[in-house]
């Protein structure tokens, strides 16, 4: 039934909307129909190739209009994608596609040198097909995906029978600790996050929606948001600050979703003045924390259109959000604490702060974020150990610490697994990094658990001073001491000249955890 699943969310956008642009990829338009049609090309690719509803196939591409037609086949095929992140390493790709269990991997062009290196290790990829301009490029014995748009007929074929609860993909979570679990997403659960979405985020009739993010994660969640509602998707095909900046002013672009890191570049640039960028009525944010203080500085520049989302993969996007309503607070010292939230949960998510042993907290303590909700995910692909530590009598345990206010403001205290423990106390790095955002002098920030002989860890700050910042560690460790007291205070600081980050763009506390805990069995002490 029309609605219920992806690609009939998909049919409802192109039948309604046939003749508007649906999707601007620099100087290329492509209308809703054209996109239709592209996809059904794709459709009758793929069956003339074997693919049957249920096979794996995996998406290995930067931006582009043709990972929208691919996901769109897909979805009418009944075939579950597996899309991977292209700043993911080799050994990455080749773990997600034997996991999965791939059929077929369709790359662009762009990686075609990585795809190479791969084949000797892949164990069930049939069929490569590349993506990108070039047809002469393309590898012996690969397929080239505009060339089939072209040759083949614009026809869906026999319909698919596709059940709500079947899988539209899987889709491999960060892997920060230990090896990427594949999570499992239905129909049902796309299909309820893409309505939560156009809810809670506000997505408004003809929204100009721009993504700079990668389709393959947060970005692509929001494109049949904006589709329903009739309206433009500018795809760039990754962020660079002067890029977004003149893709607002020449589509007029009025929504976009970005995470912290990319809203601090944008407020770091020194020409940020100089572009109209006045069209934004809506900058949704997420994936990581966003420091209290720079998103006071972000709303003085851009004015209240920020939303936060917060949600993993596993209930993708929508647990709680902050609308851009709550952005604005007349008391002070209220506008710090909102600006510290994730917002309240959503209307479909039933949300409760556990211990250690299921049970749930006191009101303002602090407890792991469970959730119980329309869009969660099935389980991890061949895994049912993980899915039954995460899924416990329905309730999905994210590994979140949280607070809880009396008006139902989330407040994020830190992930379990980033959580210090010295001397037997609990210490949450977000609580510090918060304040040392508020030092004038910092730009950025990231706070870590070190090894200490006598504690086991101890508190560790790594600080990024902003241009023409001056501060020493002593000055910024009693800066800490001052606001939070002695125990949580940072024993050590450092400055370096950036932090490093993941390929999602948040703070890569693995990497800045590793020179620490250089020639140790573990990471813990």
């Amino acid at each position: 039934m029309i609605g219920h699943t992806l690609g009939g969310l998909y049919d409802r956008a192109v039948q309604f909307f046939k003749d508007r642009p649906a999707l601007i990829f620099g100087d290329t338009t492509y209308t809703y129909e054209e996109m239709g049609l592209n996809a059904a090309r794709l459709a009758n690719g793929l069956r003339r190739l074997g693919h049957q509803k249920g096979d794996r196939i995996a998406f290995l591409m930067s931006n582009c209009p043709e990972y929208v037609f691919c996901e769109y086949a897909a979805a009418k095929t009944g075939c579950v994608r597996v899309p991977l992140a292209v700043l993911l390493s080799g050994n990455d790709h080749v773990y997600m596609l034997n996991q999965s269990e791939a059929v077929s991997l369709i790359y662009h062009q762009k990686m075609t040198e990585r795809v190479l290196a791969m084949i000797p290790h892949l164990e069930t990829v049939k069929h490569f097909i590349c993506v990108g301009p070039d047809a002469e490029a393309v590898p012996k014995g690969h397929l080239h995906l505009n060339e089939m748009m072209i040759q083949l007929e614009p026809d869906w074929g026999p319909e698919v029978e596709i059940d709500p609860e079947d899988l539209a993909g899987i889709y491999y979570t960060g892997g920060t600790t230990g090896k990427p679990k594949g999570v499992m997403l239905s129909h049902r659960a796309w299909v309820y996050t893409i309505l939560i979405e156009m809810l809670e985020f506000e997505i408004a009739w003809n929204e100009v929606f721009a993504y700079p993010t990668p389709l393959t994660h947060a970005g692509g969640c929001l494109m049949l948001p904006v589709m329903l509602r009739g309206g433009k998707c500018v795809i760039l095909d990754h962020f660079e600050p002067k890029l977004f900046m003149e893709a607002v002013e020449k589509n007029k672009v009025t929504a976009t979703f970005l995470v912290p890191t990319m809203i601090y570049v944008l407020l770091d640039q020194p020409d940020l003045a100089s572009h109209d960028l006045s069209s934004l009525r809506n900058v949704i944010y997420g994936a990581s924390a966003i420091a209290p203080e720079r998103l006071k500085q972000a709303i003085n520049t851009f004015g209240p259109i920020f939303t936060q989302l917060f949600g993993q993969t596993e209930a993708p996007m929508m647990i709680s959000c902050l609308p851009r309503a709550s952005h604005v607070v007349a008391d002070p010292q209220r506008e710090r604490e909102i600006f510290s939230s994730a917002g309240r949960p959503t209307f479909h998510a039933e949300v409760k702060l556990v211990d250690e042993q299921g049970r749930e907290v006191a009101q303002g303590d602090s407890g792991e974020v469970t959730v119980r909700c329309a869009n969660m995910m099935s389980g991890y692909f061949k895994n049912p150990e993980a899915t039954a530590e995460t899924v416990v009598d329905g309730w999905l345990h994210t590994g979140d610490i949280a607070k809880q206010d009396q008006e139902g403001f989330l407040y994020i205290v830190d992930r379990k697994k980033d959580m210090i423990i010295s001397g037997g106390f609990n210490i949450f790095p977000r609580e510090i990094e918060d304040v040392l955002f508020e030092h004038p002098a910092v730009k950025a920030a990231a706070v870590v658990g070190v090894p200490h002989p006598k504690w086991g860890e101890e508190v560790k700050a790594v600080v990024v001073l902003a241009p023409g910042g001056e501060a020493s560690a002593e000055e910024l460790i009693a800066f800490v001491k001052q606001r939070k007291g002695s125990l949580v205070v940072p024993k050590s600081l450092e400055f370096w000249p950036e932090i490093p980050l993941t390929n999602l763009g948040k703070v890569d506390k693995k990497a800045i955890r590793s020179k620490f805990w250089e020639g140790r069995d573990r990471m813990v002490s």
